[in-house]
């Protein structure tokens, strides 16, 4: 059985790849290994093998690894890249580097409100529904100008770009990424601070490559380094 360390290492390898079909620099692309349902020993061992940003979904199990003392005591990077429902923003506000799954205004409104009483500013992305599917969580790409218009105004936030989880099918996943690209870069011509738009979170284990090749600056990969849940 291959390990998380030479399985980080063959990621890294095909995210160098990709980064040279696309004519980019590999630091323009980040890695967040995806350690929802995985211990903490797992944890570990992936920032023993050098990985330092990590993506969880669910709230509880975030605070809980947050805490562990096998974690605790090292400069962890967290992403929250899940579902997150107004009531639960004030238990992940200030305690991760960004969050990806912002889908609605009001929620916005909410991660304004705790960071407007904590004095903090937080990096969050706004996730859309560029498969259209009506499984899966995110803003109608027709509504995303509007929601992000309104999002702009809030105090203590700030909006760094979109998140997207494109559909099964390789191909098709490439052109959403290419949509969400396109939608990116709509959103900067009226931003108040286009510069501070940067950020593509999309593609995962199946897809990173593609998603690379159209433009990804954040790839979310749990699979492929941990083995299936």
């Amino acid at each position: 059985m291959e390990s998380i360390a030479s399985n980080l290492a063959e990621i890294r390898e095909q995210i160098a790849s990709a980064c040279r079909k696309a004519g980019r620099r590999e630091d323009e692309v980040k890695l967040i290994a995806v350690s929802k349902t995985k211990s903490a020993a797992a944890i570990r061992e992936a920032w023993d093998a050098g990985q330092q940003e990590f993506g969880e979904s669910y709230v509880q199990e975030f605070l809980d690894k947050q805490q562990d003392p096998l974690l605790s005591s090292f400069p962890l990077e967290w992403h929250f890249i899940g579902h997150l429902q107004s009531n639960k923003v004030r238990q992940v506000a200030g305690k991760v580097a960004m969050i990806h799954g912002i889908d609605k205004v009001s929620t916005a409104e909410e991660l304004s409100k705790r960071a407007v009483q904590h004095g903090l500013t937080i990096d969050y992305l706004l996730e859309v529904n560029i498969s259209r599917e009506s499984s899966k969580y995110g803003l109608d790409p027709s509504s995303l100008l509007q929601a992000a218009q309104e999002c702009f105004a809030l105090p203590n936030i700030s909006l760094r770009g979109l998140m997207t989880i494109a559909s099964p099918d390789p191909d098709q996943a490439r052109r959403e990424f290419s949509e969400l690209r396109e939608a990116l870069d709509r959103l900067r011509t009226d931003a108040p601070e286009p510069a501070r738009l940067t950020e593509l979170s999309m593609g995962m284990s199946q897809d990173f490559e593609e998603a690379i090749l159209e433009g990804a600056t954040i790839i979310r990969v749990g699979s492929a380094i941990f083995g299936w849940r």
